[in-house]
């Protein structure tokens, strides 16, 4: 990575984000998730939602086939699953996620404190990553726990 590249994703580090879990199915229907923190919301009417994924990631291929997905935003309890599926190679979802969606049957994070069952609505190519818009088709919230947040370069928590 070049000297500017590195000041740039320091830059782009202040920003404070949302950590979530994106999940969806393999081709041959075996579930599969990653970590990330480019999640945003798109519209309201209709409802939809966006993430991005790293063309060199080794679920690429899996999220480009997959015509859905859930996105789980993480609480502050959900560190461990953070970092479990923030590794590279370790897609295959673990004791963490059990929990399955309610109109797609996706796999997602119970204690999440909000999942979106998404169809693939679009997607676009943005440098490295591919944009993906998800069309919501259901989604819960809990009003209880806080947000699992990161900022330059680790978690951090919210002040109250």
């Amino acid at each position: 990575m070049s000297d500017k590249s590195r000041e740039f994703r320091n830059a782009l580090g202040c920003f404070a984000t949302g950590v979530t879990v994106v999940t969806a199915r393999r081709p041959d229907g075996t579930p599969i998730g990653i970590t990330a923190n480019s999640f945003s919301s798109v519209s309201l009417d209709p409802p939809l939602v966006l993430w991005c994924i790293d063309k060199t990631s080794d679920t690429f291929a899996d999220f480009e086939a997959a015509e859905q997905f859930a996105i789980n935003v993480l609480s502050a309890e959900d560190m461990n699953v953070s970092n479990e599926m923030a590794r590279s190679g370790r897609s295959a979802l673990d004791e963490h996620i059990q929990g399955t969606g309610e109109v797609t049957g996706l796999p997602v994070v119970e204690t999440a404190l909000a999942t979106f069952e998404c169809d693939v609505e679009h997607r676009h190519a943005g440098g490295d990553h591919v944009i993906l818009v998800g069309r919501v088709l259901n989604f819960t919230a809990s009003t209880d726990g806080d947000p699992l947040l990161y900022f330059r370069g680790k978690y951090a928590t919210a002040a109250h």
